[in-house]
């Protein structure tokens, strides 16, 4: 699950809108690497105190995992599922609803359906697929929040530069993964790709991760990040529960794009990106 919860309105965007300055340039972030267990309450209680907890140190963006309210196994999924059309019946939007309104802060929580799903199988390490046990997306999600907009995808998501190409298209100046790599693809892949997207896209990569001792199918890589819009690493966690309190300024973005143009460098000529 991933998803964008503003105090304010919360407003979908066409592929028209080209990039603009938001209202708030210069803010942190608190990327909230939780540890997850069998306990939804327990799960619930630990987001609220971090979400509490980085509002204190002047976070106004908060990003928590993927599967962080429930394990990453198909044997709690039924169980610990919500109807987010019913607030009042869902125990987790109730919560996040609340803490964001009580702190004023955004926190991310829009429906997002990961669109690419993981499927793998690597002998004597890892086997897992995603598709046996899900439905992948079709969307991409971008939202404007006070903070600047912000695109979203999920995990394996991050490993497509057609998606982050995407929201770059459609003016995004964050892209949020919140996300669960393995041990394998986690030290291999992990801090590459996150540099990969925001280098590229010239714009902040936000990634945040369950802490290695959650439970679920396999060891979760943790190490949730922040990568700014020429591929530096600004921020970065352990593997351990933690809350990483960063800055971003999306002055960065047009200090970037204007020393190095790329999309005026780009030959349209030879290739060209289409939306459909």
């Amino acid at each position: 699950m991933a998803s964008i919860w503003n105090t304010s309105s919360v407003t979908k965007v066409d592929a028209s809108d080209a990039f603009q300055l938001p209202n708030i340039t210069k803010f942190r972030i608190a990327l909230c690497q939780l540890s997850v267990t069998s306990d939804k309450n327990l799960n619930l209680s630990r987001a609220c105190s971090s979400i509490e907890y980085a509002a204190k140190q002047g976070a106004k963006l908060h990003v928590l995992p993927e599967m962080w309210n429930c394990p990453y196994s198909a044997d709690y999924f039924s169980n610990y599922a919500e109807d987010f059309d019913n607030v009042d019946a869902s125990p987790t939007l109730s919560m996040l609803s609340k803490a964001a309104c009580d702190h004023g802060i955004t926190i991310l929580k829009a429906k997002h359906r990961k669109i690419h799903l993981f499927d793998i199988d690597i002998p004597g390490e890892i086997s897992f697929k995603e598709s046996d046990t899900f439905t992948a997306g079709d969307k991409p999600t971008i939202v404007d929040t006070e903070v600047g907009r912000i695109g979203v995808g999920i995990c394996h998501d991050i490993r497509f530069p057609e998606l982050a190409m995407l929201y770059r298209k459609r003016g995004v100046h964050i892209i949020c993964y919140p996300a669960a790599f393995n041990m394998s693809t986690g030290e291999l892949l992990w801090e590459l790709v996150q540099r990969a997207r925001a280098v590229d896209n010239q714009l902040f990569v936000a990634t945040c991760s369950p802490s290695r001792d959650s439970g679920g199918y396999y060891t979760i890589w943790g190490h949730s990040t922040l990568v700014g819009p020429s591929g530096e690493l600004i921020s970065t966690s352990g593997h351990e529960e933690a809350v990483v309190i960063a800055e971003i300024d999306h002055s960065k973005i047009e200090l970037q794009r204007k020393s190095l143009p790329l999309d005026d460098q780009k030959r349209e000529d030879i290739y060209k990106f289409i939306e459909t």
